[in-house]
């Protein structure tokens, strides 16, 4: 499955919390991040992460492209209710997932429970609706 990890600046610690506390499943799955968020969880837990650019320049649409594309099976995307600089991107992700069916969380909770039914196979519909064939290069491995 192919992940994407965002948080808000007030919620980069916990990402990093959560991702540690998670390694063993997200370890068996594609991450992909905005940079700051990206560099903090690949550098805290180990896990390999695919650095988009910051959400300030650009890297929101990058996600935002692999989503509408249909190329992201899961978002994790921790906010901060309190933050209101980054309400555009909430929004414009969050619609982006509605439109494609794709698993959204935006909090600590929901973000547990999906990574929980991830590792049970609930979350498996998504490899007919996602092959992983058409997201690989022709060397076999993954786009990103």
């Amino acid at each position: 499955m192919y992940i994407a990890l965002m948080a808000h600046n007030n919620k980069k610690d916990l990402m990093v919390q959560f991702c540690s506390a998670y390694a063993g499943i997200l370890s068996r799955h594609n991450l992909c991040a905005t940079n700051a968020t990206g560099k903090l969880v690949a550098a805290e837990t180990g896990l390999h992460v695919h650095l988009f650019m910051s959400c300030q320049h650009g890297g929101s649409q990058q996600i935002g492209a692999r989503i509408a594309y249909n190329e992201m099976d899961l978002v994790l995307f921790f906010v901060d209710p309190n933050d209101s600089s980054m309400e555009k991107e909430l929004l414009y992700i969050s619609r982006l997932c509605d439109q494609n069916n794709i698993p959204f969380a935006s909090n600590v909770a929901t973000a547990e429970m999906l990574v929980f039914g991830l590792d049970r196979g609930d979350l498996d519909w998504r490899n007919i609706v996602n092959p992983k064939n058409k997201l690989r290069s022709q060397s076999g491995k993954p786009v990103f």
